[in-house]
């Protein structure tokens, strides 16, 4: 069940390999790990070598939320600083039809006011640790693709559960380098989350979908949260102090954030699968829940609340593949990627001790050639009460298996976070399941035909909106103390249930784990082919090179720098800038300022900076990051990439490319002038 804040990206994208890449880095690129960071090319680029002091101090600074984005301490009394487009999944789940938080903000005059969330968990990066040997020895040589996916999710799982019982921490072992390095990773969580204080929508996405990646940009797209522990406030040893005046043109910034997934490593192959296979049916799919949410939308304000948060997912990842998209269709991309692998090909054929790893790229090919043959069979439907529904179905089977044998998501290190989203008290819209549990159905129609047997076992006779109908009108689900006792009643329970969703959830779980075990085996193929190529680049261009990201901690580097578009874009924008811009639109939406601004115009210092551009190397995840000064103090804190950014996931280029930021001067004075809560101005940093 996945409720992060990239749902319909990375659930759509499902279909690309789970291998993580490596790239030989030129100048700001690279999305490095905290253990492998490129200290002596940033000194030849920009003068500055970071100290491991100051790695740590940033790393443990830094937040990671479960639901999707990144985030930092900014108060040694846990004040957390993220995006709004982050924290709308809890500002959505803690809005009412009285109060919406989402389009009218809140503040939390005291502590004493501030709103707990339903199912928030941050996480913490305490410690990086490689297991590669261990993992690697227990996957044997003379496996057959399934059999050593199998092997090594249990070395994973064993891992992970023996330092979660040795530390308490939460412990996730990661793959990396195409399965070449395997790091564990610990992290401390925090689920007493709080809401502090958030603004409008109109501000803090202002300009709407029309804005989005797009620059110059004039955002507040800000959120502050604070974590407690034992019903008090955390007392944070490590948070960013505040440099309102830092950011200028030309200076050297740090982002410390989790992207969430790059695919630079693919071969020509690979790409082209995306190119002309899953990227353009993920696109189809998300114009079809577009038009589904918008349509929900025009039932009434409380129905267009509701959609609100799902629809700007949608909104927001059809313009990012099609900008991804876009990349993969330009043939100076694939030419050059062509020239790059082919140039590589070459030296492993001609080095003796490199050749055997030649077969690594046919190995690609026919896995690219099975996932065609899976794509149109998944049978999970994307919907928030069914992914109960077949949550509940799975955990009980998964927890009759040892730890180590289960589904990942099923460990017994995964199982606080997995129950924590599995029994939230957020609330669950009957409606607005009924229109996606029909729309899903008639996917699965779609997809599979209408003769094919799951799908006359999902629909029982019945259309999809009638069938949608019945399984709403005649569950449960909505009850979180029935999901509660299911989840507790294990095997006996669910065998029990006569939960029409339920049944509809056991009916389709064989073929749901007949589809598992068949991508595992094709990523499994794909993991060892590109741990074979990661091997080659190694042997070819040296260890200076970063993975793909994999929603963990990362750093990216480089200089606010403005950039040449149809002219020259400047590297900041102002807060008085944000005036014009509503000016330069008419004041139509979505360019309209929140009254809260109108009535601060005069008060506010215009010049102050508001939104900045840098080079540094950022993708979806990287939202809520904290930019960072060589001082290792706040300056920023990103939102967006340009539209010249949406091809990172593939390839990137300084040229361009650039990474969005809320400049810190900017929320600080909005906080002191347009919020009245100098309270939190004041205990920023402190």
């Amino acid at each position: 069940m996945k409720r992060r804040k990239l749902y319909w990206l990375t659930t759509l994208l499902a279909t690309v390999s789970g291998a993580s890449a490596i790239r030989t880095s030129t100048a700001d690129e690279g999305m490095w790990l905290f253990n492998a960071v490129p200290k002596t090319q940033m000194k030849a680029t920009y003068g500055f070598e970071p100290t491991q002091e100051w790695l740590d101090h940033v790393m443990l600074s830094s937040v990671r939320f479960n639901s999707g984005g990144s985030a930092s301490f900014v108060s040694s009394n846990g004040l957390v600083l993220t995006n709004h487009h982050v924290a709308s999944d809890t500002l959505y789940k803690l809005s009412t039809a009285e109060n919406n938080y989402n389009e009218n903000g809140f503040l939390a005059k005291s502590q004493s006011e501030e709103i707990k969330a339903p199912d928030l968990e941050l996480n913490q990066l305490i410690s990086i640790e490689d297991v590669t040997a261990r993992v690697n020895a227990a996957v044997k040589a003379d496996l057959a693709p399934q059999e050593a996916a199998k092997a090594r999710q249990a070395v994973m799982a064993t891992i992970e559960k023996e330092s979660l019982d040795k530390t308490g921490l939460r412990s996730d072992v990661v793959t990396l380098f195409g399965g070449g390095r395997y790091h564990l990773y610990r992290y401390k969580k925090y689920t007493d989350v709080r809401l502090v204080w958030a603004p409008e929508a109109a501000s803090a996405f202002f300009g709407g979908d029309a804005d989005n990646f797009e620059y110059p940009r004039y955002c507040l797209d800000v959120t502050l949260f604070r974590v407690y522990e034992n019903g008090k406030p955390a007392k944070i040893d490590h948070f960013l102090k505040m440099d309102p005046n830092g950011a200028k043109e030309n200076d050297l910034v740090f982002v410390s954030g989790n992207p969430g997934r790059t695919r630079r490593i693919l071969t020509q192959d690979a790409i082209e699968y995306q190119r002309d296979v899953a990227m353009p049916r993920t696109m189809n799919t998300l114009r079809r829940k577009e038009i589904l949410m918008q349509q929900y939308g025009l039932a009434g304000p409380e129905q267009k609340r509701r959609s609100k948060d799902d629809l700007f997912g949608i909104q927001n990842s059809r313009k990012a593949i099609s900008g991804m998209l876009l990349g993969l269709q330009d043939p100076g991309f694939t030419a050059s990627k062509k020239a790059e692998e082919d140039a590589l090909r070459k030296k492993v054929a001609a080095d003796p001790k490199l050749a055997p790893l030649a077969a690594a790229w046919d190995q690609i090919k026919q896995a690219q050639e099975k996932r065609k043959e899976w794509l149109k069979k998944p049978v999970s439907m994307r919907t928030k009460l069914y992914s109960i529904a077949e949550t509940l179905v799975l955990m009980a089977k998964e927890d009759a298996k040892p730890s180590a044998e289960r589904l990942r998501e099923y460990r017994d290190s995964n199982r606080e976070s997995l129950l924590q989203e599995l029994l939230s008290e957020a609330p669950l819209y009957e409606d607005l399941e009924r229109v996606q549990l029909a729309d899903e159905l008639a996917r699965l129609i779609d997809d599979r035909g209408g003769n094919d047997p799951i799908v006359a076992l999902a629909l029982a006779g019945k259309n999809p909106k009638e069938r949608a109908n019945q399984l709403i009108d005649q569950t449960d689900l909505f009850s979180l103390e029935t999901r509660k006792k299911l989840a507790a009643g294990g095997l006996a329970g669910i065998a029990d249930s006569k939960d029409p969703m339920i049944q509809l959830a056991r009916s389709l779980e064989a073929e749901y784990r007949k589809v598992h075990e068949a991508m595992d085996s094709i990523e499994e193929q794909e993991r060892q082919a590109y741990s074979k190529i990661t091997e080659a680049k190694f042997a070819v261009g040296g260890d200076s090179m970063y993975p793909d990201a994999t929603f963990t901690l990362r750093l990216s580097y480089g200089a606010v720098r403005g950039y040449e578009s149809n002219g020259s874009v400047p590297a900041w924008t102002t807060l008085g800038g944000a005036f014009e811009h509503e000016k330069q639109h008419m004041a139509e939406d979505p360019w309209v300022l929140p009254t809260s601004w109108k009535k601060s115009k005069d008060k506010l210092k215009s010049n102050t900076p508001f939104n900045f551009v840098c080079t540094a190397d950022i993708i979806g995840g990287n939202s809520g990051s904290p930019v960072v000064s060589r001082d290792g103090a706040m300056v920023g804190i990103i939102f967006d990439g340009n539209i010249e950014s949406l091809t990172a996931d593939f390839y990137y280029t300084d040229k361009v490319s650039r990474a969005v930021a809320v400049h810190i001067a900017g929320v600080l004075e909005s906080l002191r002038t347009i919020y009245d809560a100098s309270h939190l101005a004041d205990e920023m940093g402190k």
